[in-house]
């Protein structure tokens, strides 16, 4: 009983990553720069050419709506092209960006990642604060189970919209855990 009136709290107060918002404003933002998906894709890749990343495709951003999840990476390096941040796309149009929202300068030849690990460390930190189990933490974030949030700590990567779950939930903003890398 406890835990479903925990989830159905925090389910109140999350707001969604609102992907299609994403991906209408990074595709107005093609057409009116008069871009193809092929230069759009060099564009964004650009920064990071000279990084062992793999760069992102063309058919990556054109179909990024087609799947349920995306990997994080190619979400920072969109935002950054656009210079917003991912709160800015939030399901929540009354709320406004801070100033600690804004996501690192990468730099030239720098990538943009989460750091999974500081997550993980976060959500230990508030899971012991709170005297909660790991079950109970997945238990409050939709679509997480215990093993995924236990695995972070591993330094997997993580995709959006499920990493806005966790940064809502710790409260803090998603730039507290995006580092810039040279990979």
């Amino acid at each position: 009983m406890r835990n479903r009136a925990i989830n159905k709290k925090t389910e109140l107060q999350m707001k969604r990553f609102n992907m299609r918002a994403f991906y209408a404003e990074f595709d107005e933002q093609r057409r009116a720069r008069g871009l193809s998906w092929t230069q759009l894709a060099a564009e964004i890749n650009r920064p990071f050419e000279t990084t062992p990343s793999i760069p992102i495709s063309p058919a990556t951003l054109r179909d990024m709506l087609k799947k349920r999840s995306v990997t994080s990476a190619v979400v920072l390096q969109v935002l950054r092209w656009l210079g917003r941040t991912p709160e800015s796309f939030l399901t929540d149009p009354t709320r406004s960006v801070t100033e600690g929202e804004q996501l690192p300068e990468a730099g030239l030849d720098r990538i943009l990642r989460f750091d999974t690990r500081a997550i993980y460390e976060a959500l230990e930190l508030e899971r012991r604060k709170r005297g909660l189990s790991w079950q109970e933490v997945a238990n409050e974030l939709p679509g997480f189970t215990t093993s995924m949030l236990t695995n972070l700590a591993s330094g997997p990567l993580i995709g959006f919209p499920r990493v806005m779950t966790l940064t809502q939930w710790l409260g803090d903003p998603v730039a507290a855990f995006v580092r810039s890398r040279s990979r």
